[in-house]
């Protein structure tokens, strides 16, 4: 009987692992999406994969896309963003992404998603990070 549910607990991890694959390709989709609204400098679009949280501090689109501007240049204009690892843990998604900015700087950005109720993913936040620094 043991072993029968610990082949039953086995199975049931195994198949969550493609679902945990795919909740972390669904957030770099949402953080592509909104890098590709910011290169169209679409502020409403960019807006949009922000989480509940991100839109009670900036609470109109313009707000929002002046912050990215000013405080987070090389996510805002970039040469280079390629995803790192991610991470899927519970309703939590952490995406590392490498960024290359206008300059040619190397940067670590490390983007939060939270899955919301409707089981679409939302950008909690971004920390970046010049690269080879330590946090």
């Amino acid at each position: 009987m043991r072993i029968a549910a610990l082949l039953v607990a086995l199975v049931i991890t195994l198949s969550a692992a493609p679902a945990c694959a795919g909740d972390v390709a669904a957030a770099q989709g949402v953080i592509r999406a909104q890098e590709q609204a910011f290169a169209r400098d679409d502020a409403a679009a960019a807006y949009s994969h922000a989480a509940p949280a991100i839109k009670e501090i900036f609470p109109a689109p313009d707000i929002f896309m002046s912050m990215v501007q000013n405080g987070y240049a090389p996510v805002y204009r970039h040469k280079s963003f390629e995803f790192g690892e991610g991470k899927s843990e519970g309703n939590w998604i952490s995406q590392r992404v490498h960024i290359i900015d206008a300059d040619g700087e190397a940067w670590e950005a490390l983007y939060t998603l939270e899955q919301q109720p409707d089981g679409s993913y939302k950008i909690t936040g971004c920390s970046l990070l010049k690269a080879g620094r330590e946090a």
